[in-house]
C-alpha cells in the first residue's frame, strides 16, 4: 500500500522537504528532517568525470555553506537528472564537514549529463549547483583506450601512480585533449593529418610524432570522436547534452 505524505513532493525521482517516507515505483525514500540551512551549495569534488554508457564514476561530493562560508552540517541536499541516472543516496543531510556523497552511475545513451544537487536556504528558496559528467559511447570508449596508449602521457600533464606524465619534458607543451579553446577551432581533417603523419603536417610541432603506421585509420576516427567527447568548451560534435528536466539537446 502506498503511503503519500504531503510534505514531500516528488521530482525527478528525489524525494524533497519534511522526513517522511513515500513509496514511488515500488522503492521507499525516507526523506530526513533538515536541522539547518545553509546559503550556498558547491563542489567538492567528482564534476566532469569521463564514464562508459551505463557505468558508475567516482563519488561525487558536494558542501553546504552558510553567507560566511563556513559549513553547514544537517542541511538536506538533493540530486536530480534525467531518467536513467541513478544517485545512491538521491537525498542526505550534510554530515558534521557540510558534506553529503553520492555514487552516481551515468546513463545508457552517450553524450553529457547534468546533474543537480540542491538545497533550501532559510526562505526555503532553492538553491542549486549544476554539474555536467561525460558518457562515452562504443567508438569513443576505444579512442579512450587509445589515449591511454598512446597519447595521455604527453598531453596529460597529471602523472598518476600507473603513468608518469612526460608533459613537463617537453620544449613545446602538448595541448590537453579536454582544451577546447584550442582543439575545437582544428577540423576531423586537420586532426587526422596531425595524428597520422605528426605534426609538421599541419605545421605544428615536430614533437608530436606520426601514428599512421601504428593505428589504423579507424582507430585514429575514434580518438578523434574522444577528442570531441572531452572538449572542454564542448565541441559542436560532442553529443548532446541531457538536461535535467527529462530533454535532451544538442
Amino acid at each position: 500500500m502506498k503511503r503519500f505524505c504531503p510534505a514531500v513532493l516528488v521530482i525527478a525521482g528525489a524525494a524533497l522537504a519534511a522526513s517522511c517516507s513515500h513509496t514511488t515505483v515500488g522503492v521507499t525514500i525516507l526523506v530526513p528532517k533538515p536541522t539547518a540551512f545553509g546559503a550556498a551549495i558547491v563542489e567538492s569534488s567528482g564534476g566532469k568525470q569521463v564514464g562508459q554508457t551505463g557505468s558508475p564514476l567516482q563519488p561525487v561530493v558536494v558542501q553546504v555553506n552558510d553567507e560566511q562560508g563556513n559549513a553547514v552540517a544537517g542541511a538536506l541536499v538533493e540530486f536530480a537528472a534525467v531518467p536513467g541516472v541513478t544517485f545512491d543516496p538521491a537525498v542526505a543531510l550534510t554530515d558534521s564537514s557540510g558534506q553529503v556523497t553520492t555514487n552516481v552511475s551515468l546513463g545508457g545513451m552517450a553524450g553529457r549529463y547534468q546533474i543537480v544537487a540542491s538545497t533550501m536556504n532559510k526562505s526555503h528558496k532553492r538553491i542549486e549547483l549544476t554539474l555536467e559528467e561525460i558518457a562515452l559511447g562504443y567508438q569513443q570508449t576505444l579512442g579512450q583506450t587509445l589515449n591511454d596508449q598512446y597519447c595521455d602521457r604527453c598531453h596529460n600533464p597529471e602523472s598518476t601512480v600507473e603513468r608518469v606524465s612526460n608533459y613537463d619534458n617537453l620544449e613545446v607543451k602538448p595541448h590537453p585533449f579536454t582544451e577546447g579553446d584550442t582543439l575545437n577551432k582544428l577540423s576531423d581533417e586537420d586532426l587526422t593529418a596531425i595524428i597520422t603523419y605528426g605534426g609538421p603536417a599541419r605545421d605544428k610541432s615536430a614533437l608530436m610524432p606520426a601514428w599512421g603506421n601504428t593505428i589504423s585509420k579507424t582507430d585514429i576516427q575514434a580518438l578523434i570522436s574522444f577528442i570531441r567527447a572531452v572538449s572542454d568548451p564542448p565541441s559542436r560534435s560532442a553529443g548532446p547534452l541531457y538536461a535535467k528536466e527529462g530533454s535532451s539537446r544538442n
